[in-house]
C-alpha cells in the first residue's frame, strides 16, 4: 500500500511556510502553531517544519493533515523532537496512534483547523461521521505528545 503524501506547492514551500517560521522564531504564534524541530534520521542534523499542536483536553497531539511527511518519517525513528517558539524549546516524546484511535482527534483537529487544513482530509470536515473519519484515518499520522 501506497502511503498518502499531498506535496506542498511553491508558494507554500517558498513563502508561506518561511513567514510562519520567522513569526514564531520571533515567539508569534499563529493559532497555536510551533515550530517542530526533529533530527534527520539519516543525517541527524535537525528539521525544522511549521505545526499545529492540538490540546485537547489534558492531552496535546501532532497531526499530519499531508499524510507520511518527511516530518512524520523522522518522528516515528527518533521518537523525540523539541516544539520551539521564539527562545523558548520543549523536548517532546510522542507515540503514534492507531488507526482506530484517531477519529476524535482528527475530529476536533478538523474543528480547530478546517480553515487551513482542510483541503488535505479528502473532502471530511469537522461534521464528518465516525465512519468517515475512521475511512480517512490510515493517511493521516497522528502523534500524541507524552506528558
Amino acid at each position: 500500500m501506497l502511503e498518502r503524501y499531498v506535496t506542498p506547492n511553491w508558494f507554500t514551500t517558498h513563502v508561506w511556510n518561511r513567514l510562519v517560521q520567522a513569526a514564531m522564531g520571533v515567539g508569534i504564534s499563529l493559532y497555536g502553531s510551533r515550530i517542530l524541530a526533529v533530527r534527520g534520521r539519516s543525517s541527524g542534523a535537525w528539521r525544522t517544519t511549521p505545526v499545529n499542536v492540538l490540546t485537547d483536553g489534558p492531552d496535546r497531539y501532532l497531526v499530519a493533515p499531508r499524510g507520511v511527511t518527511q516530518w512524520v518519517r523522522n518522528l516515528r525513528v527518533t521518537g523525540e523532537a523539541e516544539l520551539r517558539l521564539g527562545a523558548r524549546q520543549e523536548t517532546i516524546h510522542v507515540i503514534e496512534l492507531l488507526d482506530n484511535e484517531k477519529s476524535p482527534v482528527l475530529r476536533a483537529y478538523l474543528q480547530r483547523w478546517h480553515f487551513e487544513a482542510g483541503a488535505f482530509f479528502q473532502g471530511a470536515g469537522p461534521e464528518a461521521s465516525d465512519a468517515e473519519l475512521q475511512r480517512i484515518a490510515p493517511g493521516h499520522p497522528v502523534f500524541r505528545i507524552q506528558r
